[in-house]
This record gives C-alpha cells, structure tokens and sequence, in this order.
C-alpha cells in the first residue's frame, strides 16, 4: 500500500512531523519491523493538545487527541521511513493516557489512535495487539503511543 495515496484517499490532514524530545531516533527498522517512538498529539500549528484526561479533557476529547497522535505517527512515518519499506501490518500499540487517578476510561481513548490505523490500513492489517494505561506524561500531553509495525 502506498501510505501517502491512502492518506490523500482518506482527505487527512498530518500535522507536521514533530523533532525529537529528547536523544533518540522517531524510528528503527530492525528486520521486517519497524519501531516507533512515543509521539504525542500535535497539531497543525506545530503545538501540542495538553490537559489530564478526566479534568481538563473528558473521555470523547481525549480519544480525539489519541487520533491526532495517529495523524501525527503516519506523518513521522511519511517524513522519516526509507521508500524501500512498505508497511505490512500494525503489530502492538502502547498506549499511555495523562489520566486522573479516578479515570479508568484509557481503552476507550485508545480507540481513537486505533479506529485511525484501522481506517488507513484497514481492520486486518491497522488493528494489532494494545495496551491503554493511565500515566503521567511528559509536557501534560494527553495521549503518548508507541507503536511496532511488520514491513514487507
């Protein structure tokens, strides 16, 4: 599949590619997969969605942050992944939500990011394994996820 056709298919609008935070790479192939590094949900103006989740953002505008952290991946994926990798399948998610101690909604924010990568690259290859935990996170971002892909 071609991801930047798909997107365009799509009418997604990717924020831009975030630099890194810190000294690490946004992501390592080794193999057949692909690494990718914690992102957060960054918006079209390079700025970040910040807010705890059960306070400051509920339930239903904190599973939009997680999708933006999706739009904001495939943009790392598109800016940073050699064009001799084609991406086969999603493999597992860690999703970590900036949540109240009293919000156990985590899967359902979740179900943002993985509704995305189901819409991209349909529900046999977008969907793979996931965890949803409750954290603190850095900056006061809402949603981080990691994720691993298969290559071709």
């Amino acid at each position: 599949m071609d991801l930047v056709k798909r997107i365009k298919e799509l009418n997604l609008e990717l924020p831009p590619a975030p630099p890194p935070g810190g000294v690490y790479r946004p992501l390592v192939v080794v193999g057949k997969m692909l690494y990718v590094s914690g992102h957060g949900p960054v918006k079209m103006d390079a700025s970040l969605i910040k807010g705890k989740v059960g306070s400051v953002l509920d339930k239903d505008e904190a599973k939009l942050a997680a999708r933006q952290v999706g739009l904001t991946m495939l943009s790392t994926l598109i800016k940073h992944l050699d064009s001799q990798y084609e991406i086969k399948r999603m493999v597992k998610v860690l999703g970590m939500v900036n949540s109240e101690p009293d919000f156990f909604d985590q899967p359902y924010v979740m179900n943002g990011f993985s509704e995305l990568m189901a819409e991209v690259f349909g529900e046999e290859n977008g969907l793979g394994a996931r965890s949803a935990v409750g954290m603190i996170l850095p900056g006061n971002i809402p949603v981080e996820v990691e994720a691993i892909f298969e290559l071709y």
